[in-house]
C-alpha cells in the first residue's frame, strides 16, 4: 500500500528527483515529517487524497487540474461525487497569519488572521492557524473523509516515512493499543475506533501534533521560498522591466492594490507577504459551475446557498456573534505570491474564493470596472459571457461590499495589463541569469 501511495503521489506531482533531493536536504526532521504527511495519499478514506492533491507546488500550492479550475474550481473529495464549496487557497505563505483576533477601526471590528477563506481555523486550538487548518480536511466528509482522528494517528504512526512520527514527537505519541479491526474501521464511513480512555487521550494529543507537523512543513523554505523576481529586485540583484515598474507603481497608487495586499515586511521581518490577513467582500459573483450547488446531502439549499464567509463563521461563535452582520460576505485577503505560477503555458488557474475568475487580467478588470458596468440579467452569468456582454453579475453577498478601494478605479486597459505584468514577478522559482 505504501509503495502504491508514494508512486501515485509522484505521478500526480512530477517534481524532478534532483529538486526533491536538494529540497529534502534543506529540511529539518520536523519539516521532513510534515512533508511526508502533506503528500501522503493514504491519509484519506479511499487512499486517494492528500493535502497536495488540492495544494500542488507547480500550481502555486493550489489546485493542480486545469479543467477543474476552468469550471467549478472545487476539488472532489476522497469519496467520489463529493465536493466542498470553495476553491483551494494557496497553502504557501499561510503560516505567518496570526491567531484570529479583531481591532476596533472606525468604530467597527476589523478581524485579522486565521486560515481558511472564512477564518474558521483561528489558531486558538494549537496556537497556529496553519496547524488548526491542517486538521480540518482529514475528517471532512467532502474532503479526505476519514471517520475518526484515531485513523489519522494510526496511519501516521505506522507509515514508512523517512522521518517517523516518533522520531519527532517521542515514542509515547504512538504508544496506543490499536484494535485488530482498525484498518477496517478506518475504511468505513461513520465508524469509530474502539479505544480505552487513556489511548483516546493519546490519540487526541497526537492528532494535534499531526497538525503542527504539517504547519512545520508549510513554514519551511521549500514552501515559503521568497524566490520571486520581486524578491531579487528588493535584494538589488535584478531590475524590473519598464512594464513591471509601471505595474508596481500602479499597484501602490491608482490601483489601490497595496491597501490590502500590503508591502510591509512580514511579522518576522520577511519580505512582503502581499496580504494584511484581513477579510473583504469584493462583490464577487456566484460561480455558476460550483459543484456545491448539487451536493444535496450536505447543501439542502442547492443553488440558493449563499457563501457568507467570515460573517457566517462569526454567527456560530457566541463571543463573536455581535460582529457577524457587518462581516457577511467577507473572505480572507489572500497572498498574491505565486498568483500566476502554473505547471505549463495554457494551464487555467481559478481566482477568488469561489474560482469565478479564470485569469489575473479578469480579476484586475473586475476591480477596475465592477461599479461602472451594468448588472448582468442573470446572477449566474459565467465570466466569459459577462465580459462578452459588457456587464458584471450581481454580488453573491450584496452587503458589506468594499466600494472604497475597488469598483471604479478608472484604469486604462494598458494600466490593467501593467498591473498584471507586475503580479507575474511574484512567482517563486525565478532564475537569476549568470
Amino acid at each position: 500500500m505504501r509503495i502504491r501511495t508514494l508512486l501515485a503521489c509522484t505521478l500526480a506531482l512530477p517534481l524532478s528527483m534532483a529538486m526533491q533531493d536538494a529540497a529534502a536536504q534543506m529540511l529539518s526532521p520536523e519539516e521532513v515529517l510534515g512533508k511526508s504527511i502533506f503528500f501522503d495519499l493514504d491519509l484519506s478514506i479511499n487512499g486517494n487524497q492528500s493535502c497536495a492533491v488540492c495544494h500542488t507546488p507547480e500550481a502555486g500550492w493550489t489546485g493542480p487540474i486545469s479543467e477543474i479550475n476552468a469550471g467549478g474550481a472545487v476539488y472532489e473529495g476522497s469519496i467520489p461525487g463529493r465536493f466542498g464549496n470553495r476553491k483551494p487557497p494557496s497553502s504557501a505563505y499561510a503560516t505567518p497569519s496570526p491567531i484570529l483576533h479583531f481591532v476596533i477601526e472606525k468604530k467597527e471590528a476589523l478581524f485579522i488572521g486565521g486560515n481558511f477563506w472564512d477564518g474558521r481555523a483561528t489558531g486558538e486550538k494549537l496556537g497556529n492557524p496553519a496547524a488548526d487548518q491542517a486538521l480540518g480536511p482529514f475528517l471532512n466528509p467532502v474532503e479526505q473523509a476519514l471517520p475518526d482522528n484515531a485513523c489519522v494517528v494510526y496511519k501516521v504512526c505506522t507509515a514508512d516515512y523517512p522521518v517517523s512520527f516518533t522520531e519527532v514527537w517521542g515514542f509515547e505519541a504512538c504508544a496506543i493499543d490499536w484494535p485488530i479491526d482498525v484498518d477496517e474501521v478506518c475504511a468505513t464511513e461513520g465508524a469509530f475506533v474502539d479505544l480505552s480512555p487513556e489511548d483516546r487521550a493519546t490519540v487526541d494529543d497526537s492528532y494535534k501534533k499531526v497538525g503542527l507537523s504539517v504547519a512545520d512543513y508549510e513554514a519551511s523554505s521549500e514552501v515559503n521560498q521568497y524566490a520571486s523576481k520581486f524578491d531579487y529586485y528588493l535584494a538589488g540583484l535584478v531590475d524590473l522591466t519598464k512594464e513591471e515598474k509601471t505595474g508596481f507603481n500602479l499597484f501602490k497608487s491608482k490601483g489601490k492594490c497595496a491597501n490590502c495586499h500590503v508591502l510591509d515586511p512580514g511579522p518576522d521581518g520577511e519580505p512582503p507577504l502581499f496580504t494584511d490577513f484581513t477579510f473583504d467582500n469584493l462583490g464577487v459573483p456566484r460561480n455558476p459551475e460550483n459543484p456545491w450547488y448539487d451536493q444535496a446531502a450536505f447543501n439542502p439549499e442547492g443553488d440558493r446557498w449563499v457563501d457568507l464567509g467570515l460573517g457566517g463563521f462569526l454567527e456560530k461563535r457566541v463571543d463573536y456573534q455581535r460582529f457577524a452582520q457587518e462581516n457577511l460576505g467577507k473572505q480572507k485577503v489572500p497572498t498574491l505570491r505565486n498568483l500566476t505560477k502554473r505547471p505549463y503555458p495554457g494551464f487555467v488557474k481559478a481566482f477568488t474564493h469561489n474560482g469565478y475568475f479564470k485569469t489575473v487580467k479578469q480579476v484586475v478588470h473586475f476591480y477596475n470596472t465592477r461599479d461602472t458596468k451594468p448588472t448582468c440579467l442573470s446572477p449566474y452569468t459565467p465570466v466569459e459571457e459577462a465580459l462578452a456582454q459588457g456587464c458584471w453579475p450581481a454580488a453573491e453577498v450584496p452587503v458589506n461590499v468594499n466600494t472604497a478601494e475597488l469598483g471604479n478605479l478608472n484604469l486604462s486597459e494598458e494600466q490593467e495589463d501593467a498591473i498584471v505584468t507586475f503580479l507575474g514577478t511574484l512567482d517563486d522559482g525565478f532564475m537569476l541569469s549568470e
